[in-house]
């Protein structure tokens, strides 16, 4: 009996040790034409994968590739690493198929949860692996739903860093309640003072909120005229709550005394920024706030409701404006993130901003690494954005050189995302 059990002893332990020793690694090595790393362009680099994340990366001659190891052929490819969307609303569809308010009030949760769904896999087939989406505008907490399922791998989608509800002043955003008996669904969640503001913002960050979204103005002033909300003290009292948690700050901001507020409060991000000027700019470069200037947001804006038709039309005074802010911007030296404000156009179309960042003046490496390596510091993203051994298996081949072509970034042609393969031609 003891020799028995002995026996079955030796023959557990082994198949321990062998259990040990198996290797669960499988290799994939990438041969690109060329490698943006999230900084520079290398010709002749190669990538190689293991499981989720990069294993080495450099000049073929210094990969040691394994016995066992798939090879994937990228001929006249440049590899990158995933594209970080800045500014999006995967619960939003484009306002000239329906205007926003008839989103929030007639489209039901349902429905907005399905088409946020088909906007989170066409936002990965374009080669963007994680986004910032800073508001479900009416659709509560369904971002932390829909960010769960993409984690579960129920859906495929990119990394999502959440909002959820936003914040907002009492009275100052939409929809607009014109019948005071009517009970309608909100854009954001109401918040007012210092107690008010700490309270909304610690409930958000307890509902699953990756960042703070808070709108410093709006369109509430006289004839509909955008003026500030908040307070510089309920700004600084929703930013030191929020960084008290490790959260990242997102302010909506068009006016020049809204951006003020934000700046001397400290946020993260000025998103849009069409009330920025060199004094505002050069405070927002000494406080290394970062502007995310969504100008395909207004060129939408201005084809929608104004009538504007890019290439024919002059620009209209919207568009002058943007240009204006966005070249001061880059003049004072602040950090310029990728975000196009998508949902207000086509999901999956999120390579329109770059275009627009290279059209507008920014040089093209630069518009390369906002939408890489810039994003993913901003935001304090962890492992993405650059291709760096121990960094995520998050990459994205397109066809041809972005550096001598920014339209490249629109011809994905692999995205892997955690070292999934998702897409391949």
């Amino acid at each position: 009996m003891k020799k028995l059990i002995y026996v079955i002893c030796c023959i557990l332990f082994t198949g321990h040790l062998s259990a040990q020793n198996k290797t669960t690694d499988t290799y994939t090595l990438l041969k690109p034409d060329r490698v943006f790393d999230g900084q520079q362009i290398h010709t002749g680099w190669w990538v190689l994968v293991n499981g989720n994340h990069i294993e080495s990366v450099g000049e073929a001659n210094s990969i040691k590739i394994p016995a066992s190891v798939k090879i994937i052929e990228l001929k006249g490819m440049t590899l990158m690493p995933g594209m970080i969307e800045g500014h999006s609303h995967l619960f939003l569809h484009p306002y000239n198929e329906t205007l926003w308010d008839d989103q929030v009030l007639k489209e039901s949760r349902a429905e907005r949860t399905a088409r946020a769904v088909v906007h989170a896999r066409e936002t990965l087939m374009a080669g963007f692996t994680s986004e910032r989406d800073l508001g479900t505008e009416g659709a509560g907490y369904d971002d932390v739903g829909l960010k769960t399922a993409i984690d579960k791998g129920i859906i495929p989608g990119p990394r999502m860093m959440v909002a959820t509800r936003a914040i907002v002043a009492t009275g100052s955003y939409g929809p607009k309640n014109v019948v005071d008996q009517n009970t309608i669904i909100e854009g954001g969640e109401e918040a007012d003072g210092v107690e008010g503001i700490t309270h909304v913002v610690r409930s958000q960050i307890g509902h699953g909120a990756d960042v703070v979204k808070i709108y410093a103005d709006y369109g509430w002033g006289v004839n509909g005229a955008s003026e500030p909300t908040f307070t510089e003290e309920e700004l600084k009292t929703a930013v030191e709550v929020a960084k008290s948690s490790g959260r990242t700050v997102a302010v909506h901001s068009s006016t020049s005394e809204g951006m003020r507020r934000a700046i001397n409060a400290g946020v993260t991000t000025i998103e849009h920024g069409d009330g920025g000027n060199p004094e505002l700019f050069k405070m927002m470069k000494d406080k290394d706030i970062a502007l995310c200037p969504t100008l395909a947001a207004t060129e939408a804006y201005s084809t929608y409701f104004h009538g504007w038709k890019k290439g024919i039309d002059h620009d209209n005074a919207l568009i002058r404006r943007k240009k204006y802010i966005f070249t001061e911007a880059m003049k004072a030296g602040v950090t310029i993130c990728m975000g196009g404000d998508v949902g207000v156009f086509t999901h999956g179309d999120n390579a329109r901003e770059m275009l627009l960042m290279v059209e507008y003046g920014m040089p093209v490496l630069d518009v390369l690494r906002s939408a890489t390596s810039v994003n993913a510091s901003v935001f304090k993203m962890k492992g993405v954005g650059d291709i760096k051994p121990g960094y995520l298996a998050d990459l994205v081949a397109v066809q041809g050189n972005p550096a001598e072509d920014i339209k490249a970034v629109k011809a994905v042609k692999l995205v892997m995302k955690d070292g999934v393969i998702y897409k391949q031609e």
